[in-house]
């Protein structure tokens, strides 16, 4: 007669926990490797489109307009007292503009503004006495937009920490 054999309970939870870790590594191992394909896919095709330039020059369009804003705004006695804040929301309600404002200088004759984007840049020229301004704007298309991001370039701290990330 043989004696009957019984499952140790603590062996059967190590069964179990093992398991548990097994399916999450294999979850794990599964969605990582997809994430870094996929950023390792793009960091090799803007570094193609980065040494090619020129493949993607048909994508870039600049537009010029001129335009007044309240000389209010601009006419004051000193720079510091600029209307600043108005100027910001009147270009991008009145041009669309879709960049951070990078830039806001002011000297005695003119106020410049610069928004920046990935793929897009905008510049304002104001002058001063009467609020007269020069906008330019460039887009660089899509294949711009991934060779900014692929620089980080005016692409933001959340992007930046993307890249650091990837890079390790």
């Amino acid at each position: 007669m043989t004696p009957e054999i019984t499952p140790d309970k603590n062996y059967k939870k190590g069964f179990i926990f093992k398991r548990n870790i097994s399916n999450w590594s294999r979850w794990l191992h599964i969605y990582l490797s997809m994430i870094s394909f996929f950023v390792l896919f793009f960091f090799a095709v803007t570094g193609l489109t980065l040494n090619h330039t020129e493949w993607f020059t048909s994508q870039q369009h600049t537009q010029s307009t001129k335009g007044k804003v309240n000389p209010k705004w601009v006419n004051t006695p000193d720079s510091a007292s600029v209307a600043r804040l108005e100027i910001v929301e009147f270009m991008r309600k009145t041009h669309n503009v879709k960049g951070a404002m990078t830039e806001f200088t002011t000297d005695e004759y003119q106020c410049t503004v610069s928004f920046n984007g990935p793929g897009y840049t905008a510049d304002v020229f104001i002058n001063r006495e009467d609020g007269v301004y020069d906008f330019s704007e460039t887009t660089t298309g899509a294949f711009g937009v991934m060779n900014d991001l692929h620089k980080g370039r005016d692409s933001g701290k959340a992007w930046s920490l993307l890249i650091d990330i990837s890079a390790v």
